[in-house]
């Protein structure tokens, strides 16, 4: 208000002394400040906490999480004055996808299918890679579609299907899914593959393949790759394929199904998530 009118006119409408008005203001100004700097050491530990991978959405999430009472906007200030920014999301799409082979292809089932309300309904399986100073690291997992969480993985340093094929067994074992579970792949070989075909039938999985060419039909599987590669994979070199594997087995274990937040969960841990439909 002061900004459009004169102090004196102020004071004299509020019927408040000129001094009056200072103190006032002085008191509210050094009480924001001292806030600020309490919301800033909190903002930087839940940076550091996130692997300096937060936002200003997500650190605000984790702030009222932690009952503070902060905006998103106070926080994003507060961000900019201390130089702190979360990892930007970049489309990332990789080329493992060897769809040129003769083993039957399964209908994209999820283009009819609702989204699912529950864990283990639909399950979506990718194949990617990560560079290292030995070569290539091929790693596959399978994420739990309605809760993001990644219920199983695998890697080697080939293409394999016995990769992909560990961490769908790994999901098995740890979810016990009741038959009828989808599972939505692309139409690489590995999918394709007899093995892999016996084992989902073995345990009552029902196939599903996106078209030909089209990642978008996977892309909560993608959106998982960009999440690992953004946040893991671009800001640090590799020397071994051992060195890669214990990175990779820390940031999904100990960061990205317990504790990251994902906006599309409102900004929950899958873990989390998962806990409030039991």
């Amino acid at each position: 208000m002061s900004d459009e009118h004169p102090i004196n006119r102020l004071c004299l409408v509020f019927a408040v002394s000129r001094s009056g008005y200072y103190a006032w203001s002085q008191s509210t100004g050094a009480a924001r400040a001292r806030r600020d700097r309490e919301l800033r050491a909190m903002i930087a530990a839940v940076h550091r906490q996130s692997r300096e991978t937060y936002g200003s959405p997500r650190i605000t999430a984790e702030l009222r999480a932690q009952n503070e009472a902060v905006g998103r906007h106070r926080v994003a200030r507060l961000m900019r004055l201390d130089g702190l920014r979360g990892r930007q999301q970049r489309r990332y799409r990789v080329r493992t996808t060897d769809s040129a082979h003769s083993h039957p292809i399964a209908p994209n089932r999820l283009a009819t299918l609702p989204a699912p309300t529950q864990p283990n309904q639909v399950w979506v399986s990718d194949l990617t890679y990560v560079p290292t100073d030995e070569g290539w690291l091929y790693v596959a997992g399978v994420l739990d579609r309605g809760s993001r969480y990644l219920v199983g993985w695998a890697m080697g340093s080939t293409l394999e299907t016995a990769v992909p094929l560990a961490a769908l067994m790994m999901a098995l074992r740890r979810r016990k899914p009741t038959r009828g579970l989808i599972h939505h792949s692309d139409r690489g070989v590995q999918y394709a593959s007899a093995d892999y075909r016996a084992a989902l039938a073995e345990h009552g999985l029902i196939a599903s393949m996106s078209r030909q060419g089209n990642c978008y039909d996977n892309a909560v599987m993608e959106a998982f790759w960009s999440s690992l590669k953004n946040e893991l994979v671009h800001r640090r070199r590799f020397a071994t394929r051992a060195e890669a594997r214990t990175a990779i087995f820390d940031y999904i274990e100990a960061f990205y199904n317990r504790s990251r937040r994902h906006s599309s969960l409102g900004y929950q841990s899958p873990l989390d998530y998962e806990s409030t439909l039991n």
